[in-house]
């Protein structure tokens, strides 16, 4: 109808739509950290990304279940993180009900097929990559930049995702020139080593949850409130 005003979900898509260049940084947060924000800072300048979404999971096989906050707290401290950064901050797996990365991609791709997305990952993600579910299906769907994290550069290179995606291999510069991207393409960015870790958090305050555990969130993607106690099933 003409002059209707758009729904807050849709507004957002078509906000959304005029953006070209979307990092996208998937993990548990548990918790999120500064060195979460200066990589993606770091990729945003070096990729020439409009923004970086984090995508935080519900939960994930690779890491012991008995060890990961409750979603709230998680995505309370990476929203406490992007605050005043061009990262937006959203647990969209929930609404598409995906368990998979390579179908939380696709999904992605369908909701938001204008923008150009390129998956961002540590040194420590790329070294197991080949664990995971169609891992060339999703070096196919978009570009896979690399940032280098002290400790896991000899097992990434040595990986045997690695060995596949060499022949990919392209220079950050080039991600800058316009023109549409291509996939399978990888990026590998290096910078100063940020020795922060979630490990290393937890185990200095085993108890840092309890500062997320009141308070409403809300999804930066779909404007939905995170609850404060949720159980999803696995992911990825």
């Amino acid at each position: 109808m003409a002059g209707a005003r758009l729904r807050p979900v849709a507004a957002l898509t078509v906000a959304l739509q005029s953006r070209r260049r979307v990092g996208l940084l998937g993990g548990s947060f548990n918790p999120a950290h500064g060195g979460h924000r200066r990589i993606s800072l770091f990729s945003q300048q070096a990729l020439g990304l409009d923004e970086v979404w984090w995508l935080v999971s519900p939960s994930n096989p690779l890491k012991d279940r008995h060890d990961m906050a409750p979603l709230h707290a998680r995505f309370a401290s990476a929203k406490e993180q992007a605050r005043r950064a061009p990262i937006r901050v959203t647990a969209i797996e929930r609404e598409f009900g995906t368990r998979f990365t390579i179908d939380t991609l696709c999904a992605l791709q369908r909701r938001w097929p204008k923008l150009e997305f390129v998956w961002l990952m540590g040194g420590d993600n790329l070294a197991q990559f080949h664990q995971w579910r169609d891992w060339r299906g999703i070096a196919r769907l978009m570009p896979i930049a690399v940032i280098a994290r002290p400790g896991y550069v000899r097992h990434a290179l040595a990986s045997p995702a690695r060995a596949w995606l060499r022949r990919y291999r392209i220079a950050a510069a080039s991600m800058r020139k316009p023109g549409k991207w291509s996939a399978p393409a990888l990026v590998l960015l290096r910078f100063d080593p940020d020795k922060r870790s979630a490990t290393l958090l937890r185990r200095n305050e085993p108890d840092w949850a309890s500062r997320f555990s009141t308070g409403y969130q809300r999804d930066d993607l779909t404007h939905r409130l995170i609850p404060a106690a949720t159980d999803f099933g696995d992911q990825r």
